[in-house]
């Protein structure tokens, strides 16, 4: 039987009477560790039953993090959850596994040798863009110090449209951030006059591939050819890290041609996100440098941890083991082959649905789903005083669809817009019931006789 739900504010719990057995209490309290025991079912069905009221993740076209994946996968993450990631000496099959995938991407982004370079894992794409970071952030100190120069004044040069990771590492890490602002007419970082924010501080530039406000890629070749002018006419070698949170498993297997990676030769390490189109349940991030050389010594700890000596270079120390063997499974299971289809699907997926969307007067493209599967609208200008993205946002939402809302960054924070991220699991029939399901909202509110009231809106959830 389900639990009887107070109010959000409630200090308890109760339950249902019927669910209750003798000698246990009816109510248990909210915010503090209750006094006796429960019995399993009850702790169960009172956690089950809180996690009920979350959405349907298969209709959430907000998130890019993995949401399905298959029977054998889920008996595999039931049987290895309990391996802990940095405990290299109890699990050292686990700690193979994490090399090899490494080095498979390390192959799949055209690293010079492979074998010849380092990674890890990480809890997250943020872990992964952090310790990239603080790679560039060392290098440069070193450097700095080898020729006599002061260390105090570091800063990194990114776009505006930068994911919140980035700000947080400069914040945490003392390095300035310099935010390139995207504009109508540059919409992503591009390398246009980048000699305005570069100057000898530069640790590095930051790419991402594939921009969380509306999924484009930032031209890595372009901004490569910017600071090569750069070093030509000021001396100062900048090396790149790519953000790869999602476009660095999309790139290799829908725009193979692309030379983003380390076939560019300033591009010294790459993330990315092994829990969004890597496939794989939440918890897991990946990092590579380009070479051994590239990953300054002194930022690898070599510790001995319950009997073992290990290197370790991530920022979390215990941290679950099964999502890096779910990632060697994913590569055993699909292959090149295999990635490219489920790629090549949800890219299909975004492009009907853009031309979708395209084709409602109501809606100007901003981008169209030709990087990662990602799109993003705005409302025409002038198209109507009655309702704003907001409320077509809440108005899907009651379908059950989760599709945000947000105003772009800074120079652009004046216009607002919407965003659908496709993932593997919205087929091409889902995709047709959301677009009835658009239409027929917009037609709802196209028949406003007066406006929708707009107190108390503020943008969905979209980093």
């Amino acid at each position: 039987m389900p639990v009887t739900r107070r109010t959000a504010d409630s200090d308890t719990v109760a339950l249902n009477p019927v669910f209750v057995r003798p000698g246990e209490a009816t109510e248990l309290s909210r915010f503090a560790i209750p006094e006796g025991e429960s019995l399993p079912e009850t702790a169960y069905q009172i956690v089950h039953d809180e996690a009920m009221l979350d959405g349907n993740a298969r209709l959430n076209l907000a998130t890019f993090v993995g949401t399905w994946m298959d029977g054998p996968a889920e008996r595999l993450y039931a049987e290895t959850f309990d391996k802990n990631m940095v405990d290299k000496d109890e699990y050292p099959a686990t700690a193979a596994v994490e090399t090899r995938c490494w080095t498979m991407l390390a192959g799949l982004w055209h690293a010079p040798d492979p074998r010849d370079t380092i990674g890890t894992s990480t809890v997250g794409s943020s872990e992964a863009c952090m310790l990239g970071g603080l790679a560039l952030k060392r290098r440069w100190q070193h450097a700095r110090r080898a020729a006599g120069k002061p260390t105090d004044r570091p800063n990194l040069v990114m776009s505006s449209a930068v994911q919140v990771c980035w700000e947080k590492f400069c914040n945490y890490w003392d390095v300035e951030a310099r935010l390139v602002p995207i504009s109508e007419e540059h919409k992503v970082l591009d390398g246009d006059d980048l000699e305005s924010y570069v100057d000898e501080n530069t640790i590095g530039v930051v790419a991402i591939l594939g921009v969380t406000y509306t999924g484009m890629y930032e031209p890595v070749r372009r901004i490569a050819d910017a600071l090569d002018r750069i070093q030509a006419a000021t001396g100062l070698d900048v090396p790149i890290h790519i953000d790869g949170a999602s476009g660095a498993f999309i790139a290799p297997f829908v725009q193979p041609d692309l030379e983003w990676d380390f076939r560019v030769a300033r591009v010294a390490s790459i993330s990315t996100s092994g829990h969004k189109y890597g496939l794989v349940y939440p918890g897991l991030g990946w990092v590579v440098w380009r070479d051994k050389a590239a990953l300054p010594e002194d930022l690898i700890f070599r510790v001995t941890y319950l009997g073992g000596d290990m290197p370790t270079l991530a920022l979390n120390f215990s941290r679950p083991g099964a999502q890096v063997l779910l990632q060697y499974y994913m590569f055993l299971r699909l292959g090149m082959d295999g990635y490219r289809r489920v790629q090549q699907s949800a890219h299909d997926v975004a492009r009907y649905l853009a031309g979708e969307v395209a084709k409602l007067p109501q809606f100007a493209l901003w981008n169209d789903g030709a990087d990662i599967p990602v799109f993003a609208w705005r409302l025409r200008d002038g198209h109507t005083e009655n309702w704003n993205l907001y409320h077509l946002s809440d108005r899907l939402r009651t379908r059950g669809w989760l599709v945000p809302a947000y105003p772009m960054p800074d120079d652009l924070a004046d216009v607002t817009v919407q965003r659908v991220v496709v993932r593997n699991g919205l087929s091409r029939d889902l995709a047709g019931a959301f677009v009835s399901d658009l239409r027929a909202e917009v037609a709802y509110l196209d028949r406003l006789s007066a406006p929708m009231p707009v107190e108390g809106q503020r943008p969905s959830f979209h980093h």
